[in-house]
């Protein structure tokens, strides 16, 4: 084998590698970068679901303070909270709504209570199949509001 022969090979050799630290890169940045963009949009969404839970307490809170009866009042309060995940959260957001009252129930609505509405849900993590589906693919979320009885009546004159 002639010198040239040799050199011709190890050129070659070397043109056969050329390109490949490209390939490496990309599939590296590949790898990283589907996880990362995956954490960023769960944060998101679990982001977006806290505030719809913190809307929704605020409007029951209201919804409750100024309804005629309590019976009303609960049922008003229950409706409006879903509507607002329903309009801010994400899909498939249930309400639990629980009112509590400083002056006990049945006096819920005089002039000096207060009234405290929690509410409470979670949104699904996202891109999580249906078979790897578990309590910890979900992230309970739970707001509170309080609200005196007397902050939204209209007073009389």
């Amino acid at each position: 084998m002639t010198r040239g022969q040799g050199e011709r090979r190890r050129e070659k050799h070397r043109r056969d590698e050329r390109g490949n630290a490209l390939v490496e890169f990309v599939w590296l940045g590949i790898l990283l970068l589907v996880p990362l963009v995956w954490i960023v949009v769960s944060v998101f969404e679990v982001q977006r679901g806290a505030f719809a839970v913190s809307a929704a307490a605020r409007a029951a809170g209201r919804a409750y303070a100024v309804s005629p009866d309590e019976e009303t009042a609960l049922r008003r309060a229950r409706a409006v909270a879903q509507q607002t995940l329903d309009d801010q959260g994400s899909a498939g957001m249930r309400a639990e709504v629980t009112v509590r009252c400083s002056n006990g129930p049945g006096r819920c609505l005089e002039g000096t209570s207060v009234i405290t509405v929690e509410v409470v849900s979670g949104v699904d993590l996202p891109a999580v199949p249906d078979l790897l589906t578990t309590e910890q693919s979900r992230f309970r979320l739970e707001a509170s509001h309080t609200v005196p009885v007397g902050q939204y009546v209209q007073a009389g004159g």
